[in-house]
């Protein structure tokens, strides 16, 4: 079973303009909550652990995801839902965040460790969910946990700059937990951030030599993803969209994708070093597949199986 921590949130998505003024969607999402969707829309076994709120907004973000067979192992709570609001700037999504004391960060180490399945096989988190405070602290833990006990652990910074406060803290954090990583991906802007003032080329090179990960993903919008396992790399092109509606939640139905196709492949945490460059080919291909699909809509909306 692939299992997924991190936030849950309402996107308040810009899809047009009316009388110059933005027209919003109101969009279940989260950058974790999105990867969940998109591994069960490939047809795998996928539980939620993250709390989700009580209220209205709760309850469509619940049902999306039971609508999509992911099982809601997250308590319901009291404390409101988190919002984000996403408006385009030539399709491209800038966000703004509103979730202190909200309902997705109300975790405990008792409550992660009750409501995980001990037929994991996969975790993955990453996101805003990792920035800062107590529940930050508390998913980096339960990640090296799992690592350490033989689960593929999964992990997606996406980073959200104007989120953090302190960015040294923040970039440890994502360190300690890159070293018990078997899956790590980045976007071009995350390694811009986390090694700036370097070439693309260096910053890459730097975090490929600082992270255990076994396999070691650079996502590059237009530009395709570039792959480094092992003693190969390589890059695969990325796929045409038509027509392209925006770019939100392309990279978390990439992740989701990814994910999909290691657990449908019954890889372990033993076995995934043996995956073969033509079968990680193979599986960036259909991610970058799925991403494209994704931004053939408005918001995140990946693609389920038998649509490509």
């Amino acid at each position: 079973m692939i299992v997924v921590g991190g936030e849950n949130l309402i996107d308040y998505v810009q899809i047009s303009a009316e009388d110059e003024l933005p027209v919003y969607r109101a969009i279940p999402g989260g950058s974790c909550y999105n990867v969940a969707i998109a591994a069960a829309r490939q047809g795998q076994h996928v539980s939620y652990i993250t709390p989700i709120s009580n209220d209205s907004l709760g309850n469509i973000i619940a049902s999306r995801l039971e609508a999509d067979g992911v099982k809601v192992f997250a308590p319901r709570v009291q404390e409101p839902t988190s919002l984000a609001v996403v408006s385009l700037n030539d399709r491209q999504p800038s966000y703004q965040f509103y979730r202190a004391d909200t309902a997705e960060r109300k975790i405990t180490s008792q409550m992660l460790n009750e409501i995980t399945p001990a037929s994991i096989k996969i975790f993955h988190v990453g996101s805003i969910a990792l920035i800062d405070g107590q529940d930050a602290d508390l998913w980096g833990q339960k990640f090296c946990e799992l690592g350490e006990q033989g689960v593929i652990t999964s992990l997606d910074p996406n980073i959200r700059e104007l989120l953090v406060k302190n960015k040294q803290q923040y970039l440890d954090r994502l360190k300690r937990m890159s070293k018990y990583a078997n899956i790590l991906k980045l976007s071009d802007e995350d390694l811009n951030y986390m090694v700036p003032q370097v070439s693309l080329d260096d910053a890459f090179d730097e975090i490929c030599k600082n992270t255990a990960a076994e396999i070691i993903v650079l996502t590059m919008g237009e530009k395709g993803a570039r792959v480094k396992k092992g003693g190969f790399s390589f890059e695969v092109s990325a796929s045409v969209c038509d027509p392209l509606v925006d770019t939100v939640g392309a990279g978390d139905t990439f992740m989701g994708t990814v994910l999909a196709e290691i657990n449908e492949n019954k890889v372990s945490a033993e076995t995934l070093s043996n995956i073969s460059q033509n079968e990680l080919v193979n599986i960036i291909e259909r991610a970058c597949k799925a991403a494209a699909l994704n931004c053939e809509t408005a918001g995140c909306n990946p693609p389920y199986k038998h649509e490509f």
